[in-house]
Parts: C-alpha cells; structure tokens; sequence
C-alpha cells in the first residue's frame, strides 16, 4: 500500500505513519513531514476531534498513541490493543470524541468501550448489530457506514452523550445525478433505495398504482424502521393521474399509519408469519397460533437487484447474515439500480443528539410532475381536503352502523405493538447469536383483560420463520449477564422441563432493562399478579443475585391434583442478594455478597422496573461488593526452585480454582457488566488450609489438599488472587448495621398467629462464626432492635430456628448442635447439645421446619435426622436421602425445597435447579421422589414463609391417616 491518505497531520504511506510538524490554522500546510515509528506495519490510521489517534496493523491489531497533549502532539509511545477475537483481526478503525468503531475481517462491527482521554485504549470490545464495509465518525461521535450487503450508506440512530453506541442503524436515502433523467421510469421511486418490502410481482399488462399508493407503501415501510416511538413522515399527495410511467400493481397497504401491513406476497415454502389484528376484516379472525395476525416488522429477505424494472425493487434489507463484499469489485449499475457506495465520511458533519433528520425520506425518488405537484398545493387546500374527508367517512360510518343496530355487539378489543431489534441464541446448527426482530402484541378486550404474545422473526436458510410465545404461559424471565452480552432467558413450563430457555440479546444494558420490564409487566397483567408479594411467598435467588418470588397457592401442597413447581410463575424484585430468608409474617431479611444485612422494606420493584412495575415508595439505593478469585501455579523444579513452567499434563499456570480454565490478571473481566472493579489485585491469606507469609499452599500434586507449609513430599504450590468489584442498583431494602452475617433464619409460624406486636424469633450468623439472637424483630419493625450474643465454644457456619422455637446448629468444623430451652420468655436458651454427624461427613447447611430436620454436607448429601419427639427434640439417627443437592429449605409445613446441583435435561446438565420433595408425609417424612421447577441458575430458595394449607375436606379419620403433615 503506497498511500492511505492523510487525516489531521498523519498519513500513513508505505505502510508507515509520518506526521505533520507545525499544523495549525495560521498554518494549515504545516511546515515538515517527520516518521513516526511504529511496531509493525500500519494499514490505516484515524484521528478523532481530540487528538485520539487509532491505527491498524497488518496483523490485525490496533495502535493507539498515547501521550499527546499541547507541548507534545506528536504523543510518546504505541500501545497496542488486541482484536475482539483471535479468528479475525481489525481492517477499518474509526475514532470520535469519546468513541472508536472498529471493523474485523469477517466484516463484523465493533464499539470500544470505556475510551476517554485519561484512558485512549478503553476497557474492552462490545460486538455492534449488523455488518459493514467501513466505517466513520463524525464531529460529535455520529457514525455512518457502508454496509457490506447493498452496500448502502447508513447512520447509527440513537447516538447521546449517555449511549454512545446508539440504538439501530438507518439506511440513508442517497441519490444521483442520474436519477433525475430517468424520474419517469418503473423504478423511478425505488433508485435511492428507500423501499424495504418484499419483492412486489405482477404482469405488465396489470394497471399501474398512483405514487400516491407507493408513498403510502414507503409510509408503511418506514414505520417497520423506525418502531412506533419515533415519528411518521406524512405526505400528502394528490391528481395521481398525472403521474408519468408506470409501477407493476402490489398490494395496496389497507392499514393505516398506526397498524401498516405487509406485502402479501411470500416466498414459495415459507412460514406464514401472523397478520395484525388491525387489517382487512375479511380475513376472518384468528383461530390457531399459526394464522395470528401479520405485524409491522421489520424482517426482510435479502434480495438481489434484477435487471428487469418490471420484474421487482431492489432493497436494502437488514443488517444480518450478510456475505462481504470487496471493496475493490465494482459493478456496473444501470439507470434503474441503486448506487454502490465505498467509502463515507461525515467528519465535517456535526450531529446534534435527538436532532430530526431529513435523510430517510423518498422525496429524492419521486418524478418531477409529483414534487411539483405536492409544491402546488398550499397547506390552506390540504387542511380544507382533509377536513371534507373526514367529514365524508363520519358519514359514511354513520349510514352503515345504523343498519347493524339491531345485531349484538362482536367482542371488541384494541391492539398495542412494540418492536425492535434484538439477538437470537440458536440452540441448533450453527448454534450462534442471530439477529431478529421481535414484536410484543398486547391486546385489551371490552372487558378489560390483557394478554400479550411474544413473536421472535427470525431467517434460517434464505426462509423467513418466526417463534411465539403467549406471555400467560411465561413462568420467568430472568437476566443472563455476562462479560459481553446484555441477554435475558424466557422459559414457559415446557421448556423449563426440557431445559431449553428462549435466550435474547440486546445492544445495551438500557435496551435489555426496557424489554425486561416491559415483558415482565406484561407477565404480570396477564396473570393479574401486582403489587408487593403476599406475607406467605416463595422467595429465591440466582447464581447472580438477581432475587424472584413466586406466589403460593393451596394446589401447590395438595395431596391430590399436585400443581407441578414448573407451572409457577417468577417474578423478579429490585435489589442484589446472595442469601434470603423469609417468615409468613411479611418479615424478610437477605445477606448480600459482602456479608451485609439487609430488611425488605415492603415496597415492590426497583432496579430496572420503574413505573406500573415498582412502587414509587420504599425503594432504596443498594450496593454489593464481591472478590473474584484466580490462582497463580508453580512446580518444583529441581534446578530452579519452584517455576511458573509445568508438565504438559498440569493445570494452567494462572487458572480458577479448579484448574481447568485459564485466567490471567489481563484477562480476567468482573462477572457481568454491571459490575465494576474497586481494587488491585491482592494476595488472599485466607485461604482454606492457611498459607505462609508469602501467602503460598503446598500439595505433592495438582489436584491435592493443600497446606500452608512446604514439606520434603511438596513439588506443587499455588497462591490465591483476589480482587474485588461492586455493583449499585436499586430495590425495597435496607441495611442492617453494624454487623456483617452469613447466614440468618426466622421462625416460620402459622399464618393465623394472633397480634401484630408479637415478637418474631431471628437467629444468624455472623461472618465470624458469632451466633446471634435478634431481639424486637415484628411485622411493625421488622429490622429488630438489637442483637444478643449467643456463647460458643467454636465459629459456626449455619442456624435455623423451626417451629416450638426449636433452633439447630452447624459449626465451620462440620458437626451439629442443638440448642436447648429456648423460648419467647428466654429467647437465647441455655445451652448446646452436641449432635454426631453422618459418618465421615461434615455438615455445612441445616433447615429445620415444623417437625422435620433436615442437614446438608460438604459432598451434597441431604440428610433426614430421625427419631425426633417432643420429648426427645435431638433424634436418634440421620438417613440419607438424596445427592446432587446445592441448599435445602423446609417450610412451616415441612415441605422440602431444595436447590439441585445438576439435572438432566433435554439439551444437557442444568446447574442450580430448584426442586420439590415428592410425597412427605407422617408416615413417610422422607418423602418419595423429586419435582423439578425452575432452573438452571438458581443458588438459593427459602420456602419458610408458604404456610398455605389446602382447604380440609376430608373426615377426620382420613386427615389422621392421610399424607399430610402433622402439628407440633
């Protein structure tokens, strides 16, 4: 490459950057060209508004220059900034302001996250919908691009100072001088390339339709484009039969601007897609999922330009699955073809932030006789014409319901739609995120109810296919944060039983908390499920933090007709927890990552559900602080000591904990992207099994136990980092203080206890093994008053208080107590009673309910402790009941909820599913099998507050000998 041009005073020519000594606006030439040396050979380079200097290597990486400023603007060094992925490198790079775009080569486009002037090499890549040529930004961070398809010109939409990576691209209408020479011709509206549709077929002998009818087609179209928040270009045009030339006849659009319709013409084979309620009456209503109602989407099928004008329109469809196309191939294009643009720039353009552009409309594609025509008529003329239109079509309206008067009035409902763009994970061949549209439907009958349908338009193999899902079958919608993608899963009962969540993608964090809202509300309507949870609710929490509830119902214990746990309905509330426990008396309290403390305060929402989704009072700021953990892993090497070089059978030399992934301090990213690093890396000296002063454990082998000393058999060691990150959101809780728990359990009741000053029974743990008692907890002041130590003779690790005040013990050494006499008059008890555990088991988690007690060891065994009488409240023995088990919850009714490490499901292992003991009985306390609900993701569930008991209607001599539980 000999010369790729000159940009602000650097150039790059022969494959090296040179820069422009002395340009200023005295002196615009500048004076010298002085080289710039560089770590290998540059292809291209951009300079943003402020001096941000981005380049691109031959090997696919990206240069910044670091160290400009007013006495140096020639910078200091290189620093080098790796490509998205490994597979293909960065061939275009363009910088803004704040901002840099990239292109790889498998045209794929990229925003740099976290660019400013302190930090010019930003934080990491966030992967941008569709994909492009080239692309360039503007004065004020704007972006325009080539895309790679038809290659069109197009402009990022949605660009503010807040969202810098805006929302959606926009093709823009760009015309030629050409074009006015053939105005008269069959494609003289459709060469700037502003129609989207499908490809309109008919004969030439058909009677060609008005411009007035294209407009209203290209009308319909840009409502697909743009979505129904953004405005509707409206054009009035008149005397059709002026016009010169002629269209072959497609179907005309008979909906209006609020519900446009699409062309009726499909592919031979495809999918029929559903048609907007709001269309021609004469297609009858829909019966069955397959004949809905066809929306205003904006999903085309890519198609090629034909070189007859009669035969269809060239297009310019959606940025997804698009083949490349280089830039070195032009193609001859005649009159009626839409031009192939290069290259684009907009560095002379400065874009205000919500400006309304004119760019998108068709005027360019109209013939001569229709623009002067539309320029003839006066704005007094179209108000008196719309005005006698109106006035004729009330008349009309008139005449023909007074006919029908005597007939009973047909259902009546309205129709809401809102679209947008999002990604697909395909979970069958070629198993990647794809991009669709997707379409929420909501419909209001007369008598107010609401149901939604959720359509998801996808293209598999050049054929158009679409998903839906009726959001009353909905059982949760939850949030799957990750290091790159801002994506949530939605599962219905059968896919919760297989599974097999439908997963979406969006652009940014804001996009996806809207969705989420939005369908989250819709959930909830449809179910008629509002405002804060009821006292006896089903509280959990995900791997994450994000905490659901779950509404109880009597069927959900009934001994006969079971309702199955994957029938029940999730919905998420505000705020960020790692442990939550709940009693029937509306008093919940949760332990966050960082140990602290936090009350529910009764309101309902937060975080991303503002509006009719999160009360207005009661919701509070909280934050969450973690550490993230990596190991450094070294063997003995008789020569050199210990070296970070191992056998070719060891783990990595940085790795988690378990060895098998490699993670380095460069590479390790928080866990999702609402959290934010607030630390260095740091050695971490409390490590299980302790460490030397250096913060070393010793092993003979990996994997081994390790300890913190070396002996003569030690050829492995290992060091833990740690490094922490917080995350601030929002919700109805409130901090605790001063002491920081882990672990906290309440007394489950009956949910008809008498008083609303009866004082509730709470006992936790505190991070440092300290057991505690909290005294003044009630429905009124359910934060409590203050905290009464609990005497010890060893750190603990969990408690749970059950019924008859009956308060159980797990210490970090892994065996049981028991703690006697406590009673509301005595709420601390006396003493401790020793209980064994498990042969060659050490207990982590007890639960205890009303007559049940249940334990869990470090190996994920459940275990059922027999023997228990009022007399005798310690048991005799513990019998094993299940494996594979996370956590564990017994309710007020001793029903058994677990969380289950792995599941089998159709598509693999689930991880964290929330479980159901099948069968528990007086006679049979055990229980008989597993129902299995919700998950994967799950890490913890509290079933203490579900004292719904099932309407008793059965003889006393059948409820004595029937399967339900029994009463202290």
């Amino acid at each position: 490459m000999d010369d790729d041009g000159c940009t602000d005073g650097w150039m790059v020519r022969r494959c090296m950057v040179w820069y422009r000594e002395d340009v200023s606006h005295p002196n615009p030439e500048g004076s010298c060209w002085s080289l710039v040396e560089t770590p290998g050979e540059v292809v291209q380079i951009s300079c943003g508004p402020h001096d941000l200097i981005w380049a691109t290597l031959w090997e696919g990486q990206a240069l910044v220059r670091e160290g400009i400023c007013r006495n140096n603007p020639k910078g200091s060094s290189w620093s080098i900034v790796e490509a998205p992925g490994s597979e293909n490198g960065i061939m275009h790079v363009s910088a803004g302001v704040g901002v840099v775009w990239a292109i790889t080569k498998d045209r794929k486009v990229w925003f740099r996250r976290g660019v400013n002037s302190h930090n010019p090499c930003g934080t990491s890549w966030i992967e941008m919908v569709g994909e492009m040529t080239m692309v360039n930004v503007g004065l004020n961070d704007q972006v325009w691009g080539i895309s790679c398809e038809d290659r069109a010109v197009y402009f990022r939409q949605g660009v503010t100072p807040s969202e810098l990576s805006g929302k959606t691209w926009k093709a823009i209408v760009v015309g030629r001088e050409s074009d006015r020479s053939h105005s008269g011709s069959s494609s003289s509206l459709l060469s700037a390339g502003c129609f989207f549709g499908d490809e309109v077929r008919g004969s030439g002998t058909e009677s060609a339709p008005s411009d007035t009818d294209a407009s209203s087609e290209v009308a319909s179209s840009e409502v697909e484009r743009q979505g129904p928040e953004q405005p509707l270009p409206r054009e009035s045009l008149d005397n059709s039969g002026n016009l010169e030339g002629s269209l072959s006849r497609g179907q005309d659009t008979s909906g209006g601007p609020e519900h446009p319709t699409e062309n009726a013409c499909l592919a031979e084979g495809e999918e029929k897609a559903p048609e907007t309620s709001g269309s021609d009456e004469r297609r009858g209503p829909a019966s069955t999922p397959a004949e809905l109602p066809w929306t205003n989407i904006d999903l085309k099928e890519p198609k090629k330009a034909s070189s007859q004008p009669t035969a269809g329109f060239p297009e310019a469809s959606g940025l997804s699955a698009l083949g490349p196309f280089p830039l070195g191939m032009e193609e001859p294009y005649g009159a009626d073809d839409h031009p192939l643009w290069a290259w684009v720039s907009g560095g002379g353009c400065a874009v205000e932030a919500g400006s309304a552009l004119k760019w998108f409309t068709v005027q360019s594609g109209l013939s001569p006789s229709v623009q002067s025509l539309s320029l003839s008529i006066t704005p007094t003329q179209t108000a008196a014409w719309r005005k006698q239109i109106f006035q004729q079509l009330t008349e009309r309206t008139k005449r023909e319901l007074e006919s029908f008067r005597h007939y009973e009035q047909a259902v009546e409902q309205s129709v809401w739609v809102k679209t947008g763009a999002l990604q697909w994970w395909c979970d069958w061949k070629p198993h990647k995120w794809v991009d669709v549209r997707v379409a929420l439907e909501q419909f209001t009958g007369h008598d107010g109810a609401r149901d939604s349908i959720l359509f998801i338009y996808y293209v598999v193999h050049e054929e158009k296919k679409y998903l839906h899902v009726f959001l009353n079958e909905v059982t949760v919608l939850v949030p799957v944060l990750n290091e790159t993608k801002h994506s949530f899963a939605l599962y219905t009962p059968e896919r919760t039983r297989q599974r097999w969540p439908i997963r979406l993608a969006a652009t940014t964090e804001q996009d996806m908390n809207d969705w989420l809202a939005l369908l989250s509300l819709s959930c909830c309507e449809s179910r008629k499920v509002h405002g804060r949870p009821s006292p006896q609710a089903i509280w959990s929490v995900t791997c994450k933090g994000d905490i659901f509830v779950s509404e109880p119902s009597p069927d959900l214990e009934a001994r006969e007709h079971l309702l199955p746990c994957d029938q029940m309905f999730w919905r998420q509330m505000g705020g960020h927890l790692r442990v939550i426990e709940a009693n029937s008396r509306g008093v919940v309290w949760g332990i966050g990552y960082d140990h602290t403390a936090w009350v529910y305060t009764g309101g309902y929402g937060g975080g991303c559900f503002q509006g009719l989704a999160s009360s207005t009072s009661n919701i509070y700021t909280q934050s969450d602080v973690k550490s993230v953990y990596i190991y450094e892993n070294q063997r003995w090497n008789p020569v050199t000591g210990y070296t970070s070089r191992g056998l070719p059978t060891d783990r990595y030399m940085w790795s988690d904990v378990t060895g098998l992934q490699e993670c380095t301090k460069a590479g390790t990213k928080p866990p999702s992207l609402q959290w934010s690093w607030v630390s260095d890396w740091y050695v971490d000296f409390s490590a299980p099994g302790g460490t030397d002063q250096e913060g070393w454990q010793y092993a003979s082998d990996f994997p081994a136990s390790y300890h913190g000393y070396k002996t003569m058999k030690d050829f492995v060691r290992r060091r833990c980092w740690a490094r922490k990150c917080k995350l601030v959101t929002s919700g109805p809780w409130l901090e605790v203080a001063p002491i920081t728990l882990s672990d906290v359990s309440i007394i489950p009741e009956s949910a008809d206890v008498d008083g609303r000053e009866h004082h509730i029974a709470l006992w936790a743990v505190s991070d440092k093994g300290d057991v505690l008692c909290r005294l003044g907890v009630s429905e009124l002041n359910p934060a409590g008053s203050s905290w009464l130590h609990v005497g010890t003779d060893q750190p603990f690790a969990s408690v749970s208080i059950g019924a008859c005040y009956q308060v159980w013990a797990v210490a970090r050494d892994g065996s049981a107590f028991y703690r006697g006499s406590v009673s509301p008059s005595q709420p601390a008890g006396d003493c401790w009673y020793h209980i064994p555990s498990p042969p060659k088991q050490k207990l982590t988690q007890v639960s205890v309910g009303q007559t049940s007690v249940y334990a869990l060891d470090e190996n994920g065994n459940l275990w059922y402790r027999a023997g228990i009488t009022p007399s005798y409240p310690q048991g005799s023995s513990w019998e094993h009941v299940s494996n594979n088990v996370r956590k564990v919850s017994v309710g007020p009714l001793d029903q058994v909820w677990v969380i289950a490490n792995k599941v089998q499901g159709s598509h693999g292992l689930s991880r964290g599913t929330v479980c159901r003991r099948m069968g528990v009985q007086p006679r049979e306390p055990k229980g008989q099998g597993w129902d299995y609900g919700i998950g994967g993701g799950w890490d913890h569930i509290s079933v203490r507050a579900n004292a719904t008991r099932v309407p008793r209607n059965v003889s006393r001599d059948q409820e004595a000998h029937g399967p339900g539980p029994v009463c202290c």
